[in-house]
Protein backbone atom coordinates (compact mmCIF):
# COMPACT_ATOMS: atom_id res chain seq x y z
CA UNK A 1 0.00 0.00 0.00
CA UNK A 2 1.56 3.27 -1.13
CA UNK A 3 1.71 6.07 1.41
CA UNK A 4 2.16 9.76 0.61
CA UNK A 5 5.06 11.76 2.15
CA UNK A 6 2.89 12.76 5.12
CA UNK A 7 2.03 9.06 5.60
CA UNK A 8 -1.48 9.41 4.27
CA UNK A 9 -2.47 6.26 2.32
CA UNK A 10 -3.39 6.62 -1.33
CA UNK A 11 -7.06 6.21 -2.17
CA UNK A 12 -8.35 7.44 1.19
CA UNK A 13 -10.00 10.82 1.65
CA UNK A 14 -9.82 12.98 4.77
CA UNK A 15 -12.38 15.41 6.18
CA UNK A 16 -11.13 17.34 9.23
CA UNK A 17 -13.59 19.32 11.33
CA UNK A 18 -13.19 21.50 14.39
CA UNK A 19 -16.51 20.33 15.84
CA UNK A 20 -19.30 17.94 14.91
CA UNK A 21 -22.21 16.26 16.64
CA UNK A 22 -20.70 12.83 15.96
CA UNK A 23 -18.21 11.66 13.37
CA UNK A 24 -20.51 8.67 12.80
CA UNK A 25 -23.40 11.02 12.01
CA UNK A 26 -21.22 13.12 9.72
CA UNK A 27 -20.05 9.98 7.92
CA UNK A 28 -23.69 9.05 7.30
CA UNK A 29 -24.26 12.49 5.80
CA UNK A 30 -21.22 12.07 3.57
CA UNK A 31 -22.16 8.54 2.43
CA UNK A 32 -24.35 9.43 -0.59
CA UNK A 33 -21.51 11.27 -2.35
CA UNK A 34 -18.30 9.70 -1.00
CA UNK A 35 -16.42 8.29 -3.99
CA UNK A 36 -13.53 6.80 -2.01
CA UNK A 37 -13.00 5.59 1.56
CA UNK A 38 -13.21 8.70 3.74
CA UNK A 39 -11.84 9.42 7.20
CA UNK A 40 -14.05 11.91 9.09
CA UNK A 41 -12.03 13.47 11.92
CA UNK A 42 -13.14 16.02 14.53
CA UNK A 43 -11.39 17.91 17.29
CA UNK A 44 -14.60 17.92 19.31
CA UNK A 45 -17.81 15.90 19.33
CA UNK A 46 -20.97 17.19 21.03
CA UNK A 47 -23.01 13.98 20.81
CA UNK A 48 -20.50 11.13 20.70
CA UNK A 49 -21.85 7.64 21.33
CA UNK A 50 -20.64 4.11 21.89
CA UNK A 51 -22.24 0.68 21.65
CA UNK A 52 -25.98 0.41 22.34
CA UNK A 53 -26.27 4.20 22.25
CA UNK A 54 -24.14 4.71 25.35
CA UNK A 55 -22.52 8.15 25.63
CA UNK A 56 -18.81 8.38 24.81
CA UNK A 57 -16.70 10.92 26.72
CA UNK A 58 -14.67 13.26 24.50
CA UNK A 59 -12.28 15.49 26.49
CA UNK A 60 -10.11 17.90 24.50
CA UNK A 61 -7.04 16.19 23.07
CA UNK A 62 -8.64 12.77 22.71
CA UNK A 63 -9.16 11.11 19.35
CA UNK A 64 -12.45 10.74 17.48
CA UNK A 65 -12.79 9.65 13.86
CA UNK A 66 -14.95 7.52 11.61
CA UNK A 67 -13.86 5.68 8.50
CA UNK A 68 -16.57 5.56 5.84
CA UNK A 69 -16.07 2.88 3.22
CA UNK A 70 -18.06 1.09 0.56
CA UNK A 71 -18.83 -2.46 1.61
CA UNK A 72 -20.01 -5.14 -0.77
CA UNK A 73 -21.58 -8.31 0.50
CA UNK A 74 -23.69 -9.23 3.53
CA UNK A 75 -23.54 -7.32 6.83
CA UNK A 76 -21.79 -10.24 8.57
CA UNK A 77 -18.85 -9.84 6.21
CA UNK A 78 -18.72 -6.10 6.79
CA UNK A 79 -18.75 -6.63 10.57
CA UNK A 80 -15.39 -8.41 10.39
CA UNK A 81 -13.83 -4.98 9.76
CA UNK A 82 -14.01 -4.39 13.51
CA UNK A 83 -11.14 -6.89 13.83
CA UNK A 84 -9.21 -5.11 11.08
CA UNK A 85 -9.60 -1.79 12.88
CA UNK A 86 -8.74 -3.35 16.26
CA UNK A 87 -5.52 -4.74 14.86
CA UNK A 88 -4.73 -1.40 13.18
CA UNK A 89 -5.23 0.32 16.55
CA UNK A 90 -2.93 -2.17 18.26
CA UNK A 91 -0.17 -1.56 15.71
CA UNK A 92 -0.67 2.20 15.94
CA UNK A 93 -0.38 2.16 19.72
CA UNK A 94 2.78 0.09 19.58
CA UNK A 95 4.25 2.51 17.04
CA UNK A 96 3.52 5.70 18.99
CA UNK A 97 4.43 4.33 22.44
CA UNK A 98 7.03 1.63 21.73
CA UNK A 99 5.22 -0.63 24.22
CA UNK A 100 4.35 -3.87 22.48
CA UNK A 101 3.34 -5.87 25.54
CA UNK A 102 1.08 -3.32 27.24
CA UNK A 103 -1.79 -3.50 24.74
CA UNK A 104 -4.32 -6.28 24.19
CA UNK A 105 -7.51 -6.69 22.16
CA UNK A 106 -10.82 -7.39 23.87
CA UNK A 107 -13.58 -9.12 21.91
CA UNK A 108 -15.48 -7.78 20.13
CA UNK A 109 -14.24 -4.21 19.67
CA UNK A 110 -12.13 -2.69 22.47
CA UNK A 111 -8.41 -2.12 22.94
CA UNK A 112 -6.91 -2.42 26.40
CA UNK A 113 -3.83 -0.79 27.90
CA UNK A 114 -2.48 -2.50 31.02
CA UNK A 115 -5.91 -4.08 31.44
CA UNK A 116 -7.91 -0.83 31.18
CA UNK A 117 -9.98 0.35 28.23
CA UNK A 118 -8.12 2.87 26.08
CA UNK A 119 -10.09 2.67 22.82
CA UNK A 120 -13.42 1.53 21.44
CA UNK A 121 -14.85 0.81 18.00
CA UNK A 122 -18.44 1.11 16.79
CA UNK A 123 -19.67 -0.14 13.40
CA UNK A 124 -22.76 1.21 11.69
CA UNK A 125 -24.06 0.27 8.24
CA UNK A 126 -25.85 2.41 5.69
CA UNK A 127 -27.72 0.23 3.24
CA UNK A 128 -30.78 -1.88 2.65
CA UNK A 129 -31.76 -5.52 2.37
CA UNK A 130 -29.05 -8.16 2.43
CA UNK A 131 -26.32 -5.86 1.10
CA UNK A 132 -24.44 -3.19 3.03
CA UNK A 133 -23.95 -0.12 0.87
CA UNK A 134 -21.60 1.77 3.20
CA UNK A 135 -19.90 0.89 6.45
CA UNK A 136 -18.95 3.45 9.07
CA UNK A 137 -16.24 2.44 11.56
CA UNK A 138 -16.21 4.85 14.48
CA UNK A 139 -13.08 5.01 16.63
CA UNK A 140 -12.59 6.71 19.98
CA UNK A 141 -9.24 6.79 21.77
CA UNK A 142 -8.31 8.17 25.18
CA UNK A 143 -5.08 9.87 24.14
CA UNK A 144 -4.77 12.36 27.00
CA UNK A 145 -7.67 11.75 29.39
CA UNK A 146 -10.08 9.02 30.42
CA UNK A 147 -13.54 9.15 31.98
CA UNK A 148 -13.74 8.58 35.68
CA UNK A 149 -14.58 4.97 36.68
CA UNK A 150 -17.87 6.25 38.12
CA UNK A 151 -18.95 7.45 34.68
CA UNK A 152 -18.96 3.98 33.10
CA UNK A 153 -21.45 1.17 33.56
CA UNK A 154 -21.15 -1.39 36.34
CA UNK A 155 -18.63 -4.20 35.67
CA UNK A 156 -17.00 -2.24 32.84
CA UNK A 157 -13.22 -2.10 32.74
CA UNK A 158 -11.49 0.96 34.15
CA UNK A 159 -10.95 3.64 31.47
CA UNK A 160 -7.31 4.64 30.96
CA UNK A 161 -5.42 7.06 28.72
CA UNK A 162 -2.23 6.83 26.70
CA UNK A 163 -0.72 9.87 28.39
CA UNK A 164 -1.31 8.74 31.96
CA UNK A 165 -0.26 5.12 31.47
CA UNK A 166 2.75 5.61 29.18
CA UNK A 167 3.72 9.32 29.57
CA UNK A 168 3.56 9.58 25.77
CA UNK A 169 1.73 12.58 24.34
CA UNK A 170 0.52 12.21 20.76
CA UNK A 171 -1.71 14.67 18.95
CA UNK A 172 -5.01 13.49 17.44
CA UNK A 173 -3.81 14.62 14.00
CA UNK A 174 -0.65 12.54 14.23
CA UNK A 175 -2.56 9.54 15.51
CA UNK A 176 -5.00 9.79 12.59
CA UNK A 177 -2.16 9.52 10.08
CA UNK A 178 -0.62 6.54 11.89
CA UNK A 179 -3.95 4.73 12.20
CA UNK A 180 -5.01 5.43 8.61
CA UNK A 181 -1.74 3.97 7.33
CA UNK A 182 -1.99 0.78 9.38
CA UNK A 183 -5.64 0.26 8.51
CA UNK A 184 -4.98 0.68 4.78
CA UNK A 185 -2.32 -2.02 4.84
CA UNK A 186 -4.55 -4.43 6.78
CA UNK A 187 -7.59 -3.69 4.62
CA UNK A 188 -5.57 -4.50 1.52
CA UNK A 189 -4.61 -7.78 3.18
CA UNK A 190 -8.26 -8.47 4.02
CA UNK A 191 -9.36 -7.88 0.44
CA UNK A 192 -6.61 -10.08 -0.97
CA UNK A 193 -6.59 -12.98 1.48
CA UNK A 194 -9.85 -12.75 3.42
CA UNK A 195 -10.41 -12.73 7.18
CA UNK A 196 -8.06 -15.54 8.19
CA UNK A 197 -4.77 -13.57 8.45
CA UNK A 198 -6.58 -10.75 10.27
CA UNK A 199 -8.10 -13.28 12.66
CA UNK A 200 -4.67 -14.83 13.30
CA UNK A 201 -3.11 -11.43 14.01
CA UNK A 202 -5.99 -10.46 16.28
CA UNK A 203 -5.84 -13.69 18.29
CA UNK A 204 -2.11 -13.20 18.85
CA UNK A 205 -2.99 -10.09 20.89
CA UNK A 206 -6.31 -11.26 22.38
CA UNK A 207 -7.02 -10.44 26.02
CA UNK A 208 -7.85 -13.41 28.28
CA UNK A 209 -7.57 -16.06 25.58
CA UNK A 210 -7.66 -19.44 27.35
CA UNK A 211 -9.11 -17.89 30.50
CA UNK A 212 -12.58 -17.81 32.05
CA UNK A 213 -14.72 -14.84 30.99
CA UNK A 214 -18.39 -13.90 31.01
CA UNK A 215 -20.39 -12.99 27.91
CA UNK A 216 -23.73 -11.22 28.37
CA UNK A 217 -26.12 -11.19 25.42
CA UNK A 218 -29.41 -9.33 25.22
CA UNK A 219 -31.16 -12.41 26.62
CA UNK A 220 -28.71 -14.41 28.73
CA UNK A 221 -25.30 -14.57 30.38
CA UNK A 222 -22.66 -17.26 29.83
CA UNK A 223 -19.44 -17.98 31.70
CA UNK A 224 -16.72 -20.21 30.31
CA UNK A 225 -13.25 -20.44 28.82
CA UNK A 226 -12.50 -18.13 25.92
CA UNK A 227 -11.21 -20.67 23.38
CA UNK A 228 -11.21 -18.93 20.02
CA UNK A 229 -12.71 -16.50 17.53
CA UNK A 230 -14.19 -18.41 14.61
CA UNK A 231 -14.21 -17.64 10.88
CA UNK A 232 -17.35 -15.50 11.31
CA UNK A 233 -15.77 -13.44 14.10
CA UNK A 234 -17.92 -15.09 16.77
CA UNK A 235 -16.67 -15.66 20.30
CA UNK A 236 -16.07 -19.35 20.99
CA UNK A 237 -16.74 -20.12 24.64
CA UNK A 238 -16.46 -23.50 26.41
CA UNK A 239 -18.69 -23.72 29.45
CA UNK A 240 -20.98 -26.09 31.36
CA UNK A 241 -23.26 -26.30 28.30
CA UNK A 242 -20.39 -27.28 26.02
CA UNK A 243 -18.85 -25.16 23.26
CA UNK A 244 -20.84 -22.10 22.22
CA UNK A 245 -20.40 -19.66 19.35
CA UNK A 246 -21.65 -16.20 20.35
CA UNK A 247 -22.23 -13.59 17.66
CA UNK A 248 -22.79 -10.52 19.86
CA UNK A 249 -22.33 -9.89 23.56
CA UNK A 250 -20.72 -7.69 26.17
CA UNK A 251 -17.69 -9.43 27.67
CA UNK A 252 -16.64 -9.13 31.31
CA UNK A 253 -13.48 -10.37 33.01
Amino acid sequence: MAVTPDRWPEGYGRLQLAQVDSTLDEAARQAPHAATPLWVFAQRQTAARGRRGRPWSMPAGNFAATLLMRSEGPPAQAALRSFTMSLALYRSFVEVTGRENDFTLKWPNDVLLKGGKVAGILLESVGAGQQTGCLSIGVGVNLVAAPSPGDVEARALKPVSILRETSVRVSPETFLEVLAGHFAVLEQQFQRYGFDPIRTGWLAQAARLGEVITARTSRDEYTGTFEDVDAEGHLVLRGPRGVMSIAAADVYF
